[in-house]
């Protein structure tokens, strides 16, 4: 019998990450002063190893590596281990991706990043096979003991470049602010240059969804009637909803497909996509009306409720793409086992979702994906669409309950709030377009959950385990949950939450804005100390902070009537505008801020006692540049303090820049009123 494996400093840990570690005979040491002051006191060189608990490849790593007593050994005498969770840190995470970049090398995960004891990188890499991770142990340790002048001269270059202007970086000048119609629309031209017409999406393999590319597409396509552009919305949204990306028994998205056809994912489900993609596809619903698009939001939210959702109302991280040693088990399935479960309704199945004896994963195994619509599949098959409709519910019974005997995929159950915001406005967005009362109750448990569990003392928290909020807000916490607020006021006309956004907004101006350079640090001014403080600008798979600032800046100088904010706004915008325009698909966000800009946001007020009533008929079209307002009684609004019920009835006022046209009584008469205002809008002078 093996002897009882001992646990490390990580046993004291809440990241389920960190905690897969906790038994390695690696010697470590959680991110923080202990681990760093050990480094200098021991004169010992730093390995930072960072990952998250979804990742195959960090994984893979630990097994090979971090769990051999031998390479453990290496670590242990030549270096201070330090393990991240880039997810509960990725104010660390960022400044070591940043420094492998400098290094010519290409991102990812696991992170492994070798430092000085001054915590300033001096080599690094990604993954590493177990020999040639012992060899580089060796070969490093040898060069700190024979070369460390060198070393740490080199660690000096890359604090410096770590330390370097990000508008520098990417060659952004001063410029003054103009919006102009022929630049918003060479964003659209420079955007399509990278569209798969054939399969949807940007570029070739690996697929990422990228929500806030086709936010901007909405609204590019809102502004500029270009069918190419909706056409190329229609032509991803529905590839990605009939691939393996998209989970046909369960709902739920994976975090990205690893060929250009959408159908092998890489299996992990992570909130931050889900949350985004439901937002996404129920503002493409509002345009569409294409009913794939409501079912995909209403199966993602439940797949979230389901699997995602604590019982005190925040949602977890992520699950793994992993069970059983084998990436995908647990949803997919052989030709055998599905003529098991399904009988003599198994040959249909396996037409509509593409199954094979052969499989077309691995070990002979089906990720279940669909080519076309119900209709043509129906008129195929010789099929009434009730039936059809009927055998998938049985279907999916039937599946799902095969699956729940199954070992389940590892849950990361840490609650982020930065995750929690998108997933957040995602049901507050679900709810705005659909209407369904239950999408009402988890959006205002979850924000409840949020402001009382994650605020404290007037300051965000970035993470929440074991019934305590950990680790200082990051920019992206305040941002998103921002965003997320002024959404929740939208659907309930309950002021407290627009209150609340105001307030963390003039956190952020306090704690992390920086007056030089007219845009926001990642981290708070009060909080731990880096080699570097960062900035981010470019948007990824989440936007990125300062454009959802900026944006948040905008409504909420128009909401308060604060000139300042908007300023700040066109500042912000005005540094990276030239990018914008350049690179729209790393700058998305960004360009919507530019798309709300390029025309003054209209501004509608609700007041009377069919406030709701009437928000709900608006919420039919889709209007993103618009600013909602209500109420049934009194506000405390300065843009409401005028507004009142004309002759006892609901009133709807449609004002621009202050501005109000004749109130009106129906939404037919202010949809009039918003369309009249675009036409006689055709060209906007520069700001």
């Amino acid at each position: 019998m093996s002897e009882e494996k001992k646990a490390n400093r990580l046993i004291h840990e809440s990241s389920p990450y960190l905690l897969q570690h906790a038994y390695n005979p690696v010697d470590w040491y959680p991110w923080g002063e202990e681990a760093l002051q050990k480094a200098k006191e021991l004169d010992k060189p730093i390995i930072v190893s960072i990952g998250y608990a979804a990742c195959h490849w960090c994984h893979v790593m630990e097994h090979q590596s971090f769990e051999q007593e031998n390479i453990a050994a290496a670590m242990n005498e030549h270096f201070i281990c330090i393990k991240v969770d880039r997810e509960e840190r990725p104010d660390v995470d960022a400044i070591y991706m940043d420094a492998l970049h400098a290094m010519g090398v290409q991102g990812g995960w696991p992170l492994n990043v070798f430092l000085n004891p001054e915590a300033k990188p001096f080599y690094g890499g990604t993954y590493f096979p177990a020999q040639q991770w012992l060899g580089l142990l060796q070969n490093v340790a040898d060069a700190y003991k024979k070369s460390r002048q060198e070393l740490d001269k080199s660690a000096e270059q890359f604090a410096s470049h770590l330390n370097a202007s990000e508008l520098a970086k990417y060659g952004l000048q001063e410029s003054n602010f103009h919006v102009r119609e022929e630049d918003f629309r060479l964003m659209g031209y420079n955007l399509s240059t990278r569209f798969d017409k054939k399969l949807g999406g940007l570029g070739q393999a690996p697929k990422f969804p990228m929500p806030s590319t086709y936010l901007f597409l909405l609204r590019y396509y809102s502004h500029t009637h270009d069918q190419t552009a909706l056409n190329q919305l229609n032509l991803t949204l529905r590839e990605m909803a009939y691939g393996g990306i998209y989970d046909q028994m369960g709902g739920g998205f994976s975090r990205y497909s690893v060929d250009a056809e959408w159908l092998v994912p890489h299996f992990e489900k992570m909130l931050y996509d889900n949350g985004q993609l439901v937002s996404l596809y129920a503002q493409a619903y509002q345009v569409t009306k294409e009913p794939l698009y409501k079912g995909v939001v209403m199966e993602t939210i439940a797949f979230v409720e389901r699997e995602l959702m604590s019982p005190e109302g925040g949602f977890y991280s992520s699950l793994d793409a992993d069970s059983e040693g084998e990436e995908g088990k647990f949803y997919t399935f052989t030709k055998a086992e599905l003529q098991e479960l399904l009988e003599e309704e198994e040959p249909l199945f396996s037409k509509y979702y593409h199954v094979t004896a052969a499989g077309n994963f691995e070990h002979g195994r089906n990720i279940l994906n669909r080519r076309i619509s119900d209709e043509k599949f129906v008129q195929e098959n010789q099929l009434a669409m009730e039936v059809l409709q009927e055998m998938k519910a049985g279907w999916k019974e039937k599946l799902m309950e095969a699956r729940a005997q199954r070992i389940r995929p590892g849950l990361d159950d840490k609650i982020l709030l930065s995750w929690n915001a998108l997933m957040l406005k995602g049901l507050a967005d679900a709810f705005y377009v659909f209407g369904e009362k239950q999408l009402l109750t988890l959006t205002l448990q979850n924000a409840e959950f949020l402001v009382k569990q994650m605020l404290v003392n007037g300051k965000l928290y970035h993470n929440y385990k074991a019934g305590k909020p950990t680790i200082d807000g990051f920019l992206e916490d305040y941002a998103l949950l921002i965003q997320a607020l002024i959404r929740v006021y939208e659907i309930t006309f309950e002021e407290k939450w627009l209150q609340q956004a105001k307030t963390l907004a003039d956190y952020t101006l306090t704690h992390f804005y920086d007056e030089q350079e007219k845009l926001f640090f990642f981290t708070d001014n009060s909080s731990e100390k880096l080699i570097a403080r960062k900035k981010e600008i470019t948007d990824n798979v989440v936007p990125a902070s300062n454009s959802v600032m900026a944006t948040n800046l905008h409504f909420l100088g128009l909401y308060f009537d604060e000139e300042h904010y908007q300023q700040l706004s066109n500042d912000m915008l005005s540094k990276v505008k030239d990018l914008v325009i350049k690179e729209p698909s790393h700058m998305s966000n960004w360009a919507s801020l530019y798309f709300y800009k390029l025309k003054p946001t209209a501004e509608v007020a609700i007041v009377g006692e069919k406030a709701a009533a009437k928000r709900a008929e608006l919420s039919l079209f889709f209007l993103p540049n618009m600013l909602l307002l209500g109420t049934q009684n009194q506000s405390q609004l300065a843009l409401l303090h005028d507004k009142v019920p004309v002759n006892g009835d609901t009133t709807i006022y449609v004002c621009y820049n202050k501005t109000c046209q004749l109130p009106v009584y129906t939404v037919a008469e202010a949809l009039e009123q918003l369309k009249n205002h675009q036409k006689d809008q055709k060209k906007f002078p520069d700001l």
